[in-house]
């Protein structure tokens, strides 16, 4: 019989590329990276809080390319005016989020495990145990068992052959369930802030009593739009303010009521709109934010062509002194020829007090009800620049104009004039301050986003208070052959009240007082 020698086995080669990837897998998800990806996001997005951002205001951003005409171009490359949409800030978002799933992932699936297993034995010397104790006089086993599940102890009973029995005890797996709450939390944050980003979008609307408006890009104050929004993405409807009231006390406001009509594609009806309390249309909601008033004057031109404008002012305190202005751009337009000065437009700076104290030599009011308002006005009158296409603020006249003498200010004072009472220039043009309106400050907004953000903030609550609180710990009762019986617990985290837990379990299974075991001290004092 020949014996035949069998050729070894060559190891298989590695492939360098799956080794490359596993290991590169393994660094991304690990907890230390994800914990840099956050600090190298929050990094990220500084520079989103140091420039304007074309997303809220295109018009900062043009300023800030006005004053900066060098620096600006080269900050426009690297996105610092949209730093949120930029590629290098979407790059450490992604990789946030795959760090986060491929970490929490293999985490849900050892707890899975670990939730079905069950509970490890006690070794075979459990003095070597923290906090051993020793019964003397045999324990109740169904006495024991009861009293851990009364207790909620998740517990398993071994049988030997020579007659010892073990019933182990594992409780505090919901700090782990705690743990991969809190971390999938996060993982709901960062989708609902992408999905705010990406979808979502807003504008603010000052609207009149007895005005309406239709939800276009042209007709808002102010607007933001996500990166995958457009105009065209906008639900198509239109408000109208019907009345709006506002209620003070001691000198502060305390309620505001708005009573609005909508109109939609298919659909008409009136609501009341108050804070905290908005209206939803076709998934976007119309939020009451604010109010203010609303300045009525008439202007009559040298050539006693009158126009009345309705002018919104903006609160500069709390007592809503206001301040405004007021544009004539086509005054003084000859009748008899139809040509236009150019140098005779007339503009008005004005700041609007609700409520005038004439006993004082105070200006501004301290209440903001409407009780004695007053107009205090400057007079320009020239070129208000309004002809070259450049966006600028409707509540103030154009400093630029007035430095380069463009505007020329008509009155030395101020000049301040009550409901009625009317400003008279030196070409015979007069400014007639007819009343006072309210407006309501409204904010339409639609961000997809924020309900997945409110069930992170939930689940992030949720997981943290059993992460922080609970404690995993293991406790073992064994019944020798000799009739005595062993207990001993034994800590899975740092927890200072186990020592405590396992005389109040000994104490409740054993028939009489236990003895202290002769165990070390120091050893049964660690936690």
């Amino acid at each position: 019989m020949t014996a035949t020698l069998e050729t070894p086995r060559k190891p298989k080669s590695r492939n360098p590329i799956r080794s490359f990837a596993r290991r590169w897998w393994h660094q991304l998800t690990s907890m230390r990276t994800a914990l840099l990806l956050l600090l190298a996001l929050a990094l990220a997005a500084i520079p989103g809080s140091t420039f304007p951002q074309r997303a809220i205001s295109s018009v900062d951003v043009a300023d800030y390319y006005e004053a900066h005409p060098d620096l600006a171009p080269w900050l426009d490359r690297v996105w610092a005016f949209d730093v949120y949409t930029s590629p290098w800030f979407s790059a450490i978002y992604l990789l946030l989020m795959i760090s986060l799933v491929g970490c929490i992932v293999p985490r849900l699936g050892v707890h899975w495990k670990a939730l079905r297993a069950k509970v490890p034995d006690a070794p075979k010397r459990m003095s070597i145990l923290p906090y051993h104790r020793v019964i003397d006089s045999g324990a109740n086993q169904t006495r024991a068992r009861a009293v851990l599940k009364q207790r909620r102890w998740r517990t398993t009973v071994r049988e030997s052959d020579d007659g010892t029995v073990v019933i182990a005890a594992e409780k505090g797996f919901l700090r782990e369930s705690g743990n991969l709450l809190f971390h999938t939390s996060i993982i709901f944050v960062l989708v609902g802030v992408a999905l705010g980003s990406l979808m979502s979008w807003y504008g603010n609307r000052i609207l009149s009593e007895d005005k309406s408006y239709c939800n276009n890009l042209q007709q808002y104050d102010e607007y933001g739009l996500g990166a995958w929004v457009d105009e065209t993405s906008l639900p198509r409807f239109c408000l109208t303010l019907n009345s709006f009231d506002a209620e003070f006390t001691n000198g502060g406001p305390t309620a505001f009521d708005a009573d609005v009509t909508y109109e939609t594609a298919g659909e008409t009806g009136e609501y009341d709109l108050e804070v905290n309390h908005p209206l939803n249309i076709d998934g976007t909601n119309v939020f009451l934010i604010g109010h203010g008033y609303t300045a009525v004057v008439t202007y009559t031109d040298r050539y006693g062509q009158t126009q009345t404008l309705h002018q919104e002012f903006l609160a500069m305190d709390a007592a809503l002194n206001s301040e405004g202005a007021f544009k004539f751009p086509d005054a003084n337009v000859d009748p008899a020829t139809g040509q236009v000065d150019p140098d005779a437009e007339a503009g008005f700076d004005a700041i609007l007090v609700p409520t005038f104290d004439d006993s004082t030599a105070m200006l501004l009011g301290a209440d903001p009800e409407p009780n004695n308002p007053v107009l205090a006005l400057t007079a320009y009158t020239g070129d208000l620049g309004l002809g070259d296409g450049r966006p600028e603020s409707v509540y103030s006249i154009n400093d630029e104009q007035i430095a380069s003498g463009a505007l020329r200010q008509v009155n030395d004072e101020v000049e301040v004039i009550g409901l009625g009472d009317a400003m008279t220039l030196p070409d015979g043009s007069t400014l007639t301050f007819d009343g006072v309106e309210q407006y309501a400050v409204l904010q339409v907004r639609h961000d997809p986003g924020g309900p997945v953000v409110l069930a992170g903030a939930v689940l992030l609550l949720l997981g943290l208070l059993p992460a922080l609180s609970v404690r995993r710990r293991r406790y073992w009762i064994r019944w020798n052959p000799d009739g005595t019986v062993e207990t001993a617990g034994l800590n899975r985290n740092d927890y200072d009240g186990l020592d405590e837990e396992c005389d109040a379990l000994t104490a409740a299974i054993a028939p009489e007082p236990v003895p202290t075991s002769e165990s070390d001290d120091s050893i049964g004092s660690q936690p």
